[in-house]
């Protein structure tokens, strides 16, 4: 096999897994031209790969070994050889991403700050706090997309994918409270959590704070999500057409799901919420539309 199919090869494989364990975020990459859909699903399957270290059943201390490793050759990787990574397809495709875009590959070193907190079991006292965890996990991934959209992002640009990054973080905590606190995580602030009276403690399938004060804090801090959307989207006029619509096809489906958590707070405590597939299909041609129109 020549390189050339090596590298087709590789961000064949980033495509798979990029439909196969994004949810949500593939329809928007749908919505992008080949060369940066292929280029987004090698920065997805790389960022994949570095939470799914921190998901795992390893030992804590083996999972930060790991993280480690998956840095030191995020750092190697602009001066290594196509010859040197036909073996680990993931970054190989992402090698060739970077070589074509300007994609900041240091901001992975951010993703994996925040997924080396979860495995230390981080908290949160403060809402400072928590933003600093967003922007790790998910403004990381805003400003690597912006690498990929190749629009000659100003700092104001970064500024707003962090926004929105931050917003989208948010949802995904409302809308997982269950499953992380099941799971030993907590990332509510301690501040908000006393101040409405709640400590997250599980009772069955959901929580044994009163109904009640539950639903405003959740509903509290969907506002505080709202106010990062309303922000995060200024960015979209500064992207190309395509770029914005993938953005805002992705943003369209979190605010969809905010919007479901708002109008039943506790609908988080009996299930994982998601959107039907037909819905999120539709969200992702609005978007295509109304930026290509």
């Amino acid at each position: 096999m020549s390189a050339a199919e090596d590298v087709d090869e590789a961000y064949r494989r980033c495509e798979e897994i990029t439909g196969r364990e994004a949810r949500n975020f593939s329809y928007g990459i749908r919505l992008l031209p080949r060369h940066k859909r292929r280029a987004l699903s090698a920065v997805y399957a790389t960022a994949r790969r570095i939470d799914d270290i921190g998901d795992g059943d390893l030992p804590a201390d083996e999972k930060l070994a790991r993280l480690d490793r998956v840095r030191e050759s995020l750092h190697r990787l602009p001066e290594a050889a196509v010859q040197q990574l036909v073996d680990d397809p993931v970054l190989l495709a992402l090698h060739d991403a970077a070589r074509r875009l300007p994609i900041p590959l240091d901001a992975f070193d951010e993703l994996i700050d925040g997924c080396a907190a979860d495995v230390r079991g981080t908290t949160y006292a403060t809402i400072d706090d928590l933003l600093w965890y967003c922007r790790c996990v998910a403004g990381s991934v805003g400003r690597l997309s912006l690498g990929v959209f190749d629009t000659g992002a100003s700092g104001r640009a970064a500024e707003l994918a962090d926004a929105l990054g931050i917003a989208l973080q948010l949802t995904n905590i409302l809308r997982d409270l269950r499953e992380d606190r099941h799971n030993g995580r907590v990332y509510l602030p301690k501040d908000d959590l006393d101040r409405f009276g709640c400590n997250l403690e599980p009772d069955g399938d959901g929580f044994a704070d009163p109904p009640d004060r539950f639903s405003a804090l959740v509903r509290f801090e969907a506002e505080r999500a709202e106010r990062w959307y309303e922000t995060g989207l200024r960015l979209l006029p500064m992207l190309d057409a395509r770029s914005a619509a993938c953005t805002a096809a992705m943003a369209g489906i979190y605010h969809r799901l905010l919007a479901r958590i708002v109008s039943d707070p506790m609908a988080v405590t009996r299930t994982r919420l998601s959107l039907p597939s037909r819905a999120k299909a539709t969200v992702a041609v609005r978007a295509l539309v109304r930026r290509t129109a």
